[in-house]
């Protein structure tokens, strides 16, 4: 949507399609996100936004099952409210066969939200169709994940979402393990194996480079200073050749022993440059932590 007006995202859909992604994906691209935000409170959510001088102009809410307590039969009631608002408004749905969705809850040992109903997985998964059916309905941008990894779904949301975004390549950082394999879709790998290791330490060993504590010790180390100015130009040399080629999607991805602190620390440091540089759509995935 190109119209200048600000702009609520609705993210639906069921349970283990990858809202949740989605969701995080949105945040990633400065979207101010809630999820399980009550159907009804949409225009009251957006209009508690409007009120001050610190306007945002995208706004995404995830609406599912879980909304016990509302009617979803009445959403496009409420869009309708948040566009006499003055905002432009979608519904994406996210939808999954149901043997992906048993595959997933599987793997996960994660528990259906309507479980508690004492529903066998199946059923719990047809009630759930049902009761989202408004919301399927209504929905002006469907997703099917049945075939999708988590890498391809966060390109499918900034595909369908960000079409008419400022052209620019998507980068997503991503850290891993080599002891669990290279990711498949990456498409410049560095090995971070040859720095100092923070595991060794007694103190690090239970933290992540997202912590102050790894962060500190990895700055101090000039390998790791020099490794990360070094990577910074090639991509800022490298990336403008991807843009002139009508690239859509840039995965670089550092991997350590066990994917924890320093493929961790070097995901967020970049992510970290390419925002500062004014580059929109920067993504990070920390594969081991998720």
């Amino acid at each position: 949507m190109n119209s200048g007006k600000p702009l609520l995202t609705v993210v639906s859909g069921l349970s283990g399609s990858g809202k949740s992604i989605a969701l995080r994906t949105l945040e990633d691209l400065d979207y101010y996100c809630v999820d399980n935000l009550p159907a009804e409170l949409l225009p009251d959510f957006v209009k508690n936004l409007t009120r001050d001088d610190k306007q945002r102009s995208r706004l995404a809410v995830s609406i599912d099952v879980r909304n016990h307590s509302s009617d979803l039969s009445r959403v496009g009631e409420w869009l309708s409210a948040v566009g006499a608002l003055g905002f432009d408004y979608r519904l994406v749905y996210f939808d999954t066969a149901d043997e992906a969705l048993i595959k997933r809850y599987s793997d996960t040992r994660r528990r259906h939200p309507l479980s508690h109903e004492g529903l066998p997985l199946s059923n719990a998964i047809a009630r759930e169709r049902e009761l989202l059916r408004p919301l399927r309905a209504l929905a002006d941008i469907v997703i099917d994940t049945s075939e999708m990894n988590v890498h391809q779904l966060r390109k499918a949301v900034l595909g369908e979402l960000e079409a008419g975004a400022k052209r620019q390549v998507s980068l997503l950082f991503e850290s891993f393990a080599y002891k669990r394999g290279i990711p498949g879709d990456a498409d410049f790998v560095f090995d971070a194996r040859c720095l100092p290791n923070p595991h060794w330490d007694a103190a690090l060993r239970p933290l992540s480079g997202r912590d102050a504590a790894v962060r500190d010790f990895l700055e101090q180390q000039g390998t790791v200073v020099e490794f990360v100015d070094q990577i910074s130009v090639f991509l800022d040399t490298w990336l403008p050749r991807f843009e002139s080629e009508t690239r859509s999607y840039v995965t670089v991805a550092f991997g350590c022993t066990g994917g924890k602190h320093r493929s961790v620390y070097l995901a967020e440091k970049l992510t970290q440059h390419f925002r500062q540089s004014g580059r929109e759509n920067v993504l990070t995935y920390h594969r081991e932590l998720e």
